[in-house]
């Protein structure tokens, strides 16, 4: 019981600290003067990852190798499937081209990346500084194409408040700062230490805790601004939220948790199935993405239900489950076919839409 106090503790602190530490760095950023689209490719994404760092961070000083990696790989594939999915259901969702031209195929790339230098069966603390030297690079690429491209520019200010005016504004916003750190790594080992204890009193392995409870926990953030943004029609928040958290688990949480720890070693389970899954979940987003540049409920609906599928491996693959080989099979077969053949026709009907609508504006 005291476990269960301890996380839900953890968990409080960890959301209620991230939503302090990125309100009050979007107020310092705006009243720095930068963009509202690198804002939120940056600031609100490094923010709303801030868990992730936090607890993927803390669990590799104390030697929870599982509990580092299970975290960022599951959140990476929770962002994708359940919260664009759920967003997307609630609206459709806009892509904006940037995110086409170089987030979705740098994410897609990190991905794989990650994957390759994984399949030795560690990360080591030069990998994180590779990783690490990617992000600056990023965040310099976001930062000088998002001056130039022309985007709607107050949805990020719309949703965390007009840049501070004043000097007591400016104090506010740091201090709302300073306390979302603080709350964050307060809250963090009650979270990371409650998992572990909540892993080996259910006699599961520390990966599967990570991968499902320590991963949905550190994603809250972003299931909050994703779906709420949706819900006001605030669409480039979004998607851009997901695509920059994405990156910036893998560069800075992955990258800076193997340097700390001086490498990270990786699970063979999490080699063979969940890095490839991850690896697929962004190779997806391209034609999905791309389709008319939006993200149908249509697209939504199959993300959530593809998500289902994949915490249904997990629970069935944790408790040897009889009907596993099966589930597997089915997956192999099945639903990977039908998937292929929908994102065809999806592309398909895109290009021949595109081609139309071509000829119309010629004609």
């Amino acid at each position: 019981m005291e476990s269960v106090f301890s996380f839900i503790a953890g968990l409080v602190m960890i959301i209620g600290g991230a939503e302090l530490l990125v309100r009050g760095s979007v107020k310092i950023a705006s009243a720095l003067g930068v963009p509202p689209l690198v804002i939120g490719l940056t600031v609100v994404a490094f923010g709303t990852a801030s868990p992730e760092l936090a607890v993927s961070i803390n669990a590799a000083r104390e030697g929870h190798a599982d509990i580092s990696v299970g975290n960022i790989v599951g959140s990476n594939i929770l962002n994708v499937l359940l919260i664009l999915g759920l967003s997307a259901l609630v609206t459709p969702l806009m892509v904006a081209r940037q995110l086409i031209r170089l987030d979705v195929p740098l994410m897609i790339a990190v991905s794989a990346i990650t994957f390759a230098l994984s399949l030795d069966g560690r990360l080591d603390a030069r990998d994180g500084i590779f990783f690490v030297v990617l992000l600056l690079g990023y965040i310099g690429a976001v930062f000088f194409l998002g001056r130039k491209e022309k985007v709607k520019t107050g949805e990020y200010l719309e949703e965390y408040g007009d840049k501070p005016k004043t000097r007591a504004g400016i104090l506010i916003a740091c201090l709302m700062l300073g306390s979302g750190l603080a709350a964050l790594f307060a809250g963090t080992p009650l979270f990371v230490d409650s998992a572990v204890a909540f892993a080996r009193s259910l006699g599961v392995s520390e990966l599967v805790i990570s991968l499902t409870i320590v991963s949905i926990g550190t994603s809250l953030p972003e299931v909050a601004t994703s779906i709420l943004a949706s819900m006001r029609g605030e669409r480039d928040i979004a998607v851009g939220n997901i695509v920059g958290s994405n990156i910036f688990n893998l560069l800075a949480v992955l990258g800076i948790a193997a340097i700390i720890a001086g490498g990270l070693d990786i699970s063979p389970k999490v080699i063979r199935f969940d890095m490839p899954i991850m690896l697929a979940v962004a190779l997806v987003c391209i034609p999905v993405f791309w389709t008319r540049g939006v993200i149908t409920r249509m697209e939504g609906a199959l993300f959530v239900l593809y998500y289902g599928l994949y915490m249904a491996y997990i629970v069935l693959s944790a408790t040897h489950h009889p009907t596993l080989p099966g589930y597997q099979r089915m997956l192999l077969f099945v639903v990977m076919p039908l998937t292929l053949v929908a994102l065809a026709v999806g592309i398909v009907g895109s290009v021949r839409a595109r081609r139309a609508g071509n000829g119309g504006s010629a004609g």
